[in-house]
């Protein structure tokens, strides 16, 4: 059985390369130069093949050992990879955690949080699941995910915590040259009665039989919000869309806000949600807090309206939800 090299073996060939010579290397890990040189050899042995020319006073990687360069980075990373995820375990630290988070919450936030969120806990694994409706609390109360992060609880359940971390609300839009953008007042229910209205189908269940805020006749059913946010932007009909994932659009003229008062209106609260019998280790406890800070400090639906103008005379109306 051919011998594998060892960890050992790995960061003193690692320790020459990057140092230039085996006396710096030595001087680095507190080793006789004799040995540094002893270990590299039996490496060479090992692999069969020669890691540096000696020909000079400085030794160099020859094309072979630059090739293993590579190899042994990744090799000692990984290792300190599961050191570090073994230290942390026994610290109580979770190995890995499984999120649900709602599109309503602004990606923006997603993303400036998991980043803080990868750099202090880098041994956590993360998987991520993103979605509409009762996917969240679905995923959250068959346990399936450790932590979720959406709107109001659909349904009566002990068996969660749930805790406000913030707020959303969803405007009413349509493409710019979409009929009813081109109407210059506020729109009552016979203008978009026979309008094609983008819907989602919540693909968890819980919400069978129950729509929310459809008001046209003729209704387009789409399995997610970016599908149904690409079919709104290409005129194929009107919805309402998060107002984070549409602000872009709305400031670009790409969207407008339809003045519909037939649909509800108002924010409605982002929870944090979690199984009670589970409670939260220290990663996760950081993420739902740092959501609820980041969250709390969104601008409501007043804010958004005066930063994108919304309430402002424009050739095409643009008015908020």
């Amino acid at each position: 059985m051919d011998a594998n090299p060892t960890l050992d073996q790995l960061q003193v060939f690692l320790a020459v390369a990057e140092t230039g010579s085996f006396s710096a290397a030595a001087r680095r890990m507190n080793r006789a130069q004799s040995v540094v040189s002893y270990t590299i050899a039996n490496l060479e042995a090992q692999l069969e093949m020669s890691l540096f020319e000696r020909g000079g006073r400085q030794p160099k990687l020859t094309d072979e050992g630059r090739a293993m360069l590579a190899d042994a980075r990744r090799i000692v990373a990984d290792l300190q990879l599961m050191r570090a995820r073994a230290k942390s375990i026994k610290q109580g630290l979770e190995a890995e955690l499984t999120m649900a988070i709602s599109v309503m919450v602004p990606a923006d936030a997603v993303v400036a949080e998991l980043r803080e969120f990868r750099a202090r806990f880098p041994s956590v694994s993360l998987n991520l699941h993103v979605g509409e409706l009762g996917m969240v609390m679905d995923m959250v109360s068959s346990g399936r995910a450790d932590i979720g992060l959406g709107g109001a609880m659909l349904s009566k359940d002990d068996t969660l915590v749930a805790e406000k971390i913030g707020h959303s609300f969803m405007l009413p839009v349509a493409a710019s040259d979409h009929p009813l953008a081109q109407i210059d007042r506020p729109l009552t229910l016979a203008d978009v009665r026979e309008e094609v209205q983008m819907v989602v189908t919540d693909a968890s269940g819980l919400t069978n039989g129950r729509d929310f805020n459809v008001l046209s006749f003729k209704i387009w059913r789409v399995s997610d919000i970016a599908t149904k946010h690409q079919l709104i932007k290409g005129g194929l009909g009107w919805g309402g869309l998060p107002a984070s994932l549409v602000r872009h659009d709305l400031a670009d003229g790409r969207l407008v806000a339809l003045k519909l008062d037939a649909y509800q209106q108002g924010e409605y609260p982002l929870y944090a949600m979690h199984k009670a019998s589970h409670p939260l280790g220290p990663a996760a406890s950081w993420l739902v807090e740092a959501f609820k800070v980041r969250l709390s400090n969104c601008p409501n639906h007043k804010d958004f309206s005066d930063i994108l103008g919304l309430d402002e005379p424009r050739p095409l109306r643009l008015a908020a939800e």
